[in-house]
């Protein structure tokens, strides 16, 4: 007994278990399943069992094991001894099975090791039945830990040297069968790992994972299979090649599938039919119909028959590139090969017609296959309703349902849904509530489908409010709506102005439990960004932030453009920096919204930064960048520049478009540049970019203001023939035009023309009218326009006051004017600088001068500055009616108030001084005038002359005229013969003639006058 026991030890390996890796610790860390030497008992248990199972038949061991106590004494370190001794290995190793079986009861489990060495020994025998079986109840044993199995038979299987590696086979296919792809996959990467790549499961192992990889969609592992095959050197067949390339396609890599077509070929390997039709549908899914073609010209060169897979796949490809007409041809090719097409390529042509509109060839298609006795199912009544639902005809659409119900088909829930849909886009409403109606009589179940097109249609139609109604009842019904359903709402909100509703509808989102998505945000940011609400969409923007949520170049687009909108500059530049901060690219969109804000706001010098930078990204600026830098130059008067940008668009290729054109067209009508204006309108014309409304409204407000109605109503006339509808613009510049040139007959044929068409007059035109209406006098229909103004709730400005009353006052009017004004300050228009002036100056000249005065003091109450004009009138006014005091006194004010009075006051002035005797203060002022630069007329002279000649300051007087010739002052021939024979009647005759002298030298006078 000693003897055998030592020759049993001699035989067990004497080894620790190796780690997947050098670098990591075996995950095989407990006693159970490692390979260490077993203890004395057990080697000698082992032998005792060995021996029983050897010498007795299959009736007699189980009684011997029990009658010798073996089951009470068995352990699993004497399982292992007994299954790796050479005594064991005597014992055929179904017999071993058996016995394992048999002793589980007393184990309770086997232990991983035993199972694995007992796999080695039935895979070595080839019995790979039992193996399969074995292996899957490890498995189903170990599921939480399928890399323990893995290793754990690597290990017995290097503890005997020369095992069959079919285990490795057998185990891969045996975990691959139970859906376990990722452990079939690890034994591979584990041969890998342990050096074991020579003893690799087999090309049909392999294959087979490849092809259940494929299946599962598991994309990354299946590569990963793939690349161990190639570095291993494994001989890849037809099917190899077949997966490989159906997984190339599946992730959308066509040039990696050709590549392995090639590579087939020069391995020697021939495609048969169902890898050409393999790579005919996956050319086809990657939308290379025509490499398809090819292939199928290939396969029939070849030999291979292409059948009704091949003909299907290619007649789908060509359908969904909307080419159905050569798809038919196809069908007609497939009925002259004898091939029946079937019911899914008639329905796939039905429905490639029906998508490119041609209504008329899929109903043939229909009868055609009814005639080869192939009876139209679910499918084909659904694509042929979609398309009757698509070109509007409903009523072929319902005629199809009847027709489907008819024959024994129930529609489905698509059926409903695609009818409800073509009613909604139809703007039927009522139609597609009815058929929902239909739907739920007939216990088809509306889905989300259903209620997310009723929600979309109704939104599209301006229904927000019941499209929101619909939440209740999906939300009853067992559904829950979706973050699309609600931004639909949203955005459908926002666009019809209820800003308020979206906001609520994206708070009730989290009552429903719904998370708000990215999506959901950016409709109501840019939805509240369009309305100017920006503080509001920054508190979404926030919210949004803190959900977790990224925002993205469309929600920081919004926030600049509402913000550069709303002249916020500062602001705007902050959003694009937060952006590019983030790692997010901006866009020509985004540059070009703030240029467009920064020229608002009169930055030109960041209007450039900001373009500079764009093309600093490289950004190429598109013809709407150009056309913003354009536009705003031209706005501002800079022309040079604005033509010095056009050229650079036109040397990069660009095309200007007609907002460009429009732009500097309306920059040269502007600057008074008429001749320019017309030569880059005839211009733009022979480029063929035809000139829009905003482009003669331009053009025929420069020729207005250029004083040329003849060219103004040529370019009126022809945006007429041209089929352009002028708008209230185009009317305004025309009724303004008119009245400034005071044709006031023709403005109101086109005020008249305006009306008729359906263009409410503004407050402009009516202003134009009343203007023009003052201006020939007609001042009984300048009120007539002001009352219907006021009674059509047009606001009445300041100026339309003014122009009135100033007619009225020039008519002398007063009473009408006061009226005016009266009503002016009852309706809240509060009187400005230039009403009270033109009052005053009504008032002053027609000698009212205390209602002048009431009027001068009610204006400084009301905290407003007199100016020069209305001291002037008022002067002038107490001069006329001999109130010089008073006159004097207002000239004192006005100078102390530091207002300079016009040279027309301070003659007065100086010559109401003379009548006062005050010849002194006269003189002081005539000095400061003249040291002002302010011009003196010949009238105040010849009043001072007059005074000195009175006082026989005969020589002060001769200076005077000498003053008044060096000044350039020429007086009237008549006004120097009344001075003189004013002065002679006053006895200074020989003075007079001195005087007469220096007139006639200064040819002041003639001599035939003198």
């Amino acid at each position: 007994m000693i003897k055998s026991t030592v020759l049993l030890r001699r035989h067990l390996p004497h080894r620790k278990l190796t780690t997947l890796s050098s670098s990591s610790p075996s995950p095989l860390s407990d006693p159970t399943t490692r390979l260490e030497p077993e203890p004395h008992s057990d080697i000698l248990l082992a032998e005792e069992i060995a021996s029983i199972l050897f010498t007795s038949s299959a009736a007699d061991w189980k009684c011997l094991l029990t009658a010798a106590d073996i089951p009470s004494r068995l352990t699993p370190g004497a399982v292992i001894a007994l299954l790796r001794s050479p005594p064991g290995d005597r014992i055929p190793p179904l017999l071993l099975l058996d016995f394992l079986r048999h002793s589980s009861s007393s184990l309770q489990t086997l232990t991983l090791a035993s199972s694995s060495s007992l796999a080695v020994l039935l895979a070595n025998s080839r019995h790979l039945g039992p193996l399969n079986g074995l292996l899957q109840h490890m498995t189903e044993t170990h599921r939480q830990s399928p890399s323990k199995i893995v290793n754990s038979i690597i290990d017995s299987f290097e503890a005997r040297p020369g095992s069959d590696p079919v285990v490795f086979d057998v185990l891969v296919d045996t975990f691959r069968i139970m859906g376990m792809l990722e452990p079939a996959s690890r034994v591979v990467f584990a041969m890998k790992d342990r050096n074991l790549t020579a003893l690799a499961p087999s090309l049909r192992c392999l294959n087979s994972l490849l092809k259940d990889l494929l299946r599962a969609n598991s994309m990354d592992l299946f590569f990963k299979v793939f690349a161990f095959m190639r570095e291993s050197g494994y001989s890849c067949d037809e099917y190899t090649f077949s997966s490989a390339i159906a997984a190339y396609f599946r992730v959308g890599n066509v040039c990696a599938a050709k590549r392995a077509v090639l590579e087939m070929g020069e391995m020697g390997l021939a495609p048969n039919a169902v890898i050409y039709n393999n790579l005919i549908a996956g050319f086809c899914r990657a939308g290379k119909v025509d490499d398809g073609f090819e292939l199928k010209r290939q396969m029939v060169e070849k030999g291979l028959a292409a059948d009704c897979f091949t003909y299907g796949t290619l007649i789908n490809g060509l359908c969904k590139e909307r080419r159905s007409v050569e798809a038919r041809k196809l069908l007609e090719e497939m009925h002259r090969l004898g091939l029946d097409p079937g019911i899914i390529v008639y329905s796939t042509l039905i429905d490639g017609f029906m998508r490119e509109g041609n209504v008329d060839e899929a109903f043939i298609l229909r009868d055609e296959m009814a005639g080869f006795g192939i009876r139209p199912n679910l499918i084909t009544y659904n694509n042929l309703i979609r398309g009757v639902c698509k070109v509007g005809k409903m009523d072929k659409a319902h005629e199809l349902l009847r027709e489907m119900a008819g024959i024994g088909w129930k529609p489905d829930a698509m059926t409903y849904n695609l009818i409800i849909e073509g009613h909604l886009r139809e703007s039927d409403s009522v139609g597609a509530f009815r058929l929902l109606d239909e739907m739920k009589h007939c216990n088809v179940s509306p889905n989300l489908f259903t209620y997310s097109a009723l929600v979309n249609g109704l939104c599209r139609m301006g229904e927000s409010r019941r499209a929101s109604s619909l939440i209740k009842e999906m939300t009853s019904s067992g559904l829950r709506p979706n973050p699309v359903i609600y931004s639909s709402i949203i955005v459908a909100q926002c666009r019809e102005g209820r800003i308020k509703e979206a906001c609520e509808t994206l708070d009730m989102m989290a009552e429903g439990k719904v998370v708000p998505d990215e999506f959901c945000y950016n409709s109501l940011i840019i939805g509240l960004c369009k309305v100017g609400k920006m503080e509001e969409a920054k508190r979404y923007f926030v919210q949004m932030s803190n959900r977790g949520l990224q925002p993205n170049t469309f929600t920081y687009g919004a926030l600049i453009e509402g913000h550069s909108k709303a002249g916020e500059m500062d602001a705007a530049d902050g959003y694009l920096k937060e952006m590019l901060a983030r790692g997010l690219k901006s866009n020509k969109v985004i540059y070009t919204t703030l240029m467009d804000g920064y020229c608002k706001v009169d930055n030109i010098e960041k209007v450039f930064s900001t373009f500079h930078s764009m093309l600093g990204e490289d950004i190429l600026p598109d013809i709407k960048a150009y056309s913003v830098l354009i536009h705003n130059l031209s706005k501002n008067g800079k022309m040079h520049e604005a033509l010095q940008v056009f050229s650079e668009l036109e040397e990069k290729g660009l095309a200007p478009d007609v907002y460009t054109y429009s732009s500097i067209i309306l920059g040269f009508c502007k600057s008074g540049e008429l001749e320019k204006a017309i030569h880059l309108h005839d211009q733009m014309r022979h480029k063929g970019v035809e000139p829009n409304i905003v482009t003669y409204n331009a053009l025929i407000d420069g020729s207005f203001k250029s004083g040329n109605l003849e060219s103004a109503e040529s370019l009126f006339k022809l945006a007429i023939e041209k089929g352009l509808v002028p708008t209230g613009v185009t009317y305004t510049i025309m009724i303004d035009g008119y009245c400034k040139l005071g044709n006031i007959s023709e403005a109101f044929v086109l005020f008249d023309e305006m009306v008729s068409r359906g263009i409410l007059p503004d407050n402009f035109v009516y202003s134009a009218l009343i203007d023009g209406c003052c201006k020939v006098a007609n001042l009984e229909r300048a009120l007539e326009l002001l009352n219907e103004m006021l009674v059509k709730g047009c606001f009445a400005t300041v100026l339309t006051f003014n122009t009135l009353i100033d007619g009225f006052c020039k008519l002398g009017k007063l009473q009408d004017a006061n009226q005016l004004f009266q009503l002016m300050v009852k309706k809240g228009i509060m009187p400005n600088n230039v009403i009270y002036t033109t009052l005053i100056d009504g008032y002053t000249k027609n000698g009212k001068m205390d209602e002048a005065c009431l009027l001068f003091l009610e204006m400084q109450q009301s905290n407003q500055m007199p100016n020069a004009i209305i001291y002037n009138s008022l002067i002038d006014g107490h001069c006329r009616v001999g109130n010089t005091k008073e006159a004097l006194a207002l000239f004192e004010e006005m100078m102390a108030k530091g207002i300079m009075p016009d040279d027309i006051t301070c003659n007065m002035i100086i010559r109401v001084n003379y009548e006062e005797g005050n010849l002194l203060e006269a003189f002081k002022l005539k000095d400061a005038i003249l040291e002002k630069g302010m011009p003196m007329n010949y009238i105040t002279y010849f009043a001072l002359i007059d005074a000195l000649f009175t006082k026989a300051d005969f020589s002060g007087a001769m200076q005077l005229l000498k003053e008044m010739k060096e000044q350039g002052i020429k007086p009237e021939d008549s006004e120097c013969m009344k001075l003189i024979h004013s002065l002679s009647s006053k006895g200074f005759a020989e003075e007079v003639n001195r005087l007469l002298k220096v007139m006639v030298d200064s040819n002041w006078v003639t001599q035939q006058s003198t």
